[in-house]
């Protein structure tokens, strides 16, 4: 194995000398890595880190795997299947340790660039992101250990790797960006599927409009909903996304006009943070520090302190809190948000869940007393639930969060949490969190005022804070909640189209009379269908057969579809078509603005209660631990007595996380997490104080908790 004076002694044969190398304490994952390194004197600043990641492709049993290498900036997405797509490679996987040590005698922890050398070469397939030869910023690259880092430009490491290269062993020069709009734009394929599994790619799939079967691909499935249900478009910039007017306006709910009733102003402050104000709060930095964006320079002159762009406004806004609030009577002071937060997700980037810019209000709210705090955090997480259940039709369990799990710096974090049933994963839905008065002691904001129940006039009280947020996850989670194989199925409260009517019947012999008669009833309709509340459009495309027209409106998801033609007119009747199960029944144009909106809402109640009843019958009671790993495997979340400590949480998520490797960096974590503690314990036996166990470590149970893995 190399060591570094080897490393130094090959970059020094092709005129490469670092720009530093920096010795520190081991560390493994990036951000601890990172960390290190800005801790450090030597290293120069700014930087970027080079990762380095190795697949095993799928191959023959007897055939010997060929590792494929590739060469990555940190920040850069690496797709395994389109990688393995672009070199005619089947299911690539993430490479054993054994596989590691079999041809480098490293670990993933010590794997760098450097591991390439004219032995080991030969023996692998490389890949390098284009964007590192004109990278204008040195890269840390580890020196074959978890203590020894060097610093090289991306010129001279692209240098160094392809000096290795010979006729029998190029080097793949690979544009990531590009080849994730390659594969946005292209027709999605199916995924590679097990032998068990039929294949993902639906029969007619260019009448059927997402060819990729939800049940089989889901990833896949997901994204071509979102396109060709023309919600979003991909932004050049990775992990960004453009919001077009069919999401947008999902997003514009009723949401602000409720928060005003319980008296919250709606404000903006600006979307940068000095290094000096988010840093006051070690804590709430802490958890959010691997994901803050920092803007270091401006034009071509470095800026003297970096900006930070806001991850959340909590250390924008408190030391203006403190500037304002003088007295009890400023009391209560709530503020709301709605605005974009900044946090630069590496592993997983995805359209609504985890995007690197995100739409979000955040309420910032502050109390005299912690009963008025609590009081509210109740109201808006109630608010949080509705907008799910009434709005998206999507159920959700209120509950409260595991102290690792809450907010970073907070009092604690109350939460509603949603379920996907297809992947069988949780997701954390809102969040209502009270902040105590963490952010108002002097060491931090210093928001104080006098006690207005202390006859001296001298007592002080710090004030009681809260905050909450909702954002354009919400989006998300309705879509893999209700789509289905023919695209996208939005609940009729927040469809901007309810119902679309479409002329049927007119072929070439139809005359121009017949014709304008029929289109002219459906514009009837429409009109008909707005004065009695109902968002209707009436689609009088000329160039689009029905068929077309039909397909189109179903990807997009549209509530309710009315059917019109010459024998509807003389029986004066249209017909209705349900986009959520397909139903077809015939309703009396006389009925019409009546039995639609009635329609509508048997569609939005179906709707929810369909959702209810799946994610109910897959909260699982268990109370031993043999039956945690196959609950969770059959796509459930369990719920079981639980202690309520840190360490046995621990425990939890890195036992449970054994059974399953994740298919690529991609994947999310296999090991379960609690994802809340319910409000409503009623649905489960009584926990008996020193009678119910937990069901992980034996200690005495507090509380019945939900556990599952999550996004």
């Amino acid at each position: 194995m190399a060591t570094l004076e080897t490393i130094t002694q090959s970059l020094a044969a092709l005129s490469i000398s670092p720009a530093a190398t920096v010795s520190h304490e081991p560390v493994s994952s990036p951000a601890a890595w990172r960390e290190a390194l800005e801790a450090s004197s030597g290293a120069p600043k700014p930087f970027e880190l080079i990762k380095t990641l190795v697949y095993k492709p799928k191959t023959a049993k007897t055939a010997t795997p060929i590792p494929v290498v590739v060469v990555a900036r940190e920040g850069t997405e690496v797709n395994s299947g389109a990688v393995g797509k672009k070199l005619n490679l089947k299911e690539l996987r993430f490479a054993s340790d054994d596989l590691l040590q079999e041809f480098f005698s490293l670990d993933k922890n010590s794997l760098s660039p450097f591991a390439l050398n004219k032995d080991t070469f030969p023996k692998v397939v490389t890949v390098i992101d284009s964007s590192i030869e004109s990278a204008s910023v040195p890269f840390a690259i580890r020196g074959l250990s978890t203590s020894q880092t060097l610093f090289v430009s991306g010129k001279d490491l692209h240098t160094y790797i392809n000096k290795l290269t010979t006729d029998a062993s190029p080097l793949q020069v690979v544009d990531f960006n590009a080849l994730k709009t390659e594969a946005a734009a292209a027709p999605a394929a199916p995924a590679p599927a097990r032998k068990e599994k039929e294949d993902a790619k639906i029969e007619g799939a260019v009448q059927i409009a997402i060819g990729i079967k939800k049940e089989v691909d889901f990833a896949g499935w997901y994204t071509n909903v979102l396109i060709k249900a023309d919600m979003l478009d991909y932004y050049n910039v990775s992990g960004c996304y453009i919001l077009k007017p069919w999401s947008y306006s999902i997003w514009e709910n009723w949401f602000n006009k409720e928060i005003r009733e319980l008296g919250v102003q709606n404000s903006y402050f600006p979307m940068f943070v000095s290094q000096k104000v988010l840093e006051r709060e070690k804590d709430h930095i802490e958890g959010f520090s691997p994901e803050v964006a920092w803007v270091t320079r401006a034009g071509q002159s470095d800026l003297e302190e970096p900006i930070a762009i806001r991850p959340t406004s909590e250390t924008a806004m408190y030391p203006y809190y403190a500037k304002w609030i003088k007295s009890h009577r400023d009391l209560p002071l709530k503020l709301n948000q709605w605005n974009s937060v900044v946090r630069w997700e590496f592993k997983n980037p995805q359209p609504f869940l985890r995007t690197r810019e995100f739409l979000w209000q955040e309420g910032h709210t502050a109390h005299l007393t912690k009963a008025e705090a609590d009081t509210e955090v109740s109201q808006i997480l109630d608010l949080y639930r509705r907008v799910y259940e009434e709005l998206l039709a999507v159920p959700v369990v209120p509950g409260v969060k595991s102290e690792k799990e809450k907010f970073a710096g907070g009092l604690y974090t109350t939460t509603v949490e949603g379920f996907i049933p297809t992947s069988g994963r949780g997701i954390q839905a809102a969040t209502s969190h009270c902040l105590g008065q963490n952010f108002s002691r002097p060491e931090m904001f210093n928001i104080v005022v006098e006690d207005p129940n202390d006859p001296t006039g001298q007592g002080k009280i710090y004030v009681w804070q809260n905050s909450w947020g909702l954002s354009t996850r919400t989006i998300g989670v309705m879509v893999m909640t209700h789509g289905d194989n023919q695209g996208l199925v939005l609940p009729p409260r927040v469809a901007s189209v309810q119902a679309v009517i479409v002329p049927c019947g007119i072929t070439a012999k139809t005359s121009d009379a017949d014709r304008k008669r029929i289109n002219d009833k459906c514009d009837e309709l429409a009109t008909t269908l707005k004065k009695a509340g109902v968002r209707a459009k009436a689609d009088l495309r000329d160039a689009y057969t029905p068929g077309f027209k039909f397909n189109d409106w179903e990807q997009k998801g549209v509530p309710l579809r009315l059917e019109i033609g010459p024998a509807d007119l003389t029986k004066q009747q249209t017909i209705g078509v349900r986009r959520d199960n397909g139903a077809k029944a015939p309703i009396p144009l006389a009925d019409l603005a009546s039995a639609v909106p009635a329609l509508l809402e048997t569609i939005q109640n179906d709707m929810f209660k369909r959702a209810q009843d799946t994610y109910f019958e897959r909260l699982k009671t268990v109370t031993e631990w043999k039956d945690v790993v196959p609950t969770l495997d059959n796509k459930c979340v369990v719920v079981m007595p639980w202690c309520e400590e840190e360490a046995c949480e621990d425990d939890i998520k890195e036992r449970s996380g054994k059974s399953a490797e994740p298919q690529d960096e991609r994947a999310p974590s296999a090991g379960a997490k609690s994802l809340c503690i319910p409000f409503d314990q009623s649905r489960w036996p009584a926990i008996e104080p020193g009678k119910t166990k937990c069901t992980a470590c034996g200690k005495d149970a507090k509380r019945w908790t939900l556990f599952g893995r999550s996004y």
